[in-house]
């Protein structure tokens, strides 16, 4: 995903999202959603994997502090695990998943 520019980029040129995987236990991505749309849609998400519940998440910059607080709240409760800052996908326009 791609932000607006705003005013610390002085160059003008399109901000990406932060991005994240992780595996989401099965019965509890109704959960994860929820919770990640109701905190002013925190993250987009996406499921990469269904088999192995394996999702994305594009999050901006200037949520991504509240973003690590709430995963690390799922991953204590077991509804998150393997989560993974990764370089983001959308950077690079011949990059697959």
């Amino acid at each position: 995903m791609i932000l607006q520019s705003n005013e610390k980029n002085d160059k003008k040129e399109p901000l990406l999202c932060e991005y994240y995987r992780a595996r989401v236990h099965k019965e509890d991505v109704w959960f994860l959603v929820a919770v990640l749309r109701s905190y002013e849609h925190v993250a987009f998400d996406r499921t990469i994997d269904k088999e192995q519940s394996i999702f994305e998440f594009f999050v901006p910059p200037v949520l991504e502090e509240t973003f690590l607080v709430i995963m690390q709240y799922f991953a204590k409760h077991a509804i998150v695990s393997d989560l993974q800052k990764l370089p983001n996908r959308l950077a690079d326009p011949a990059a697959r998943l």
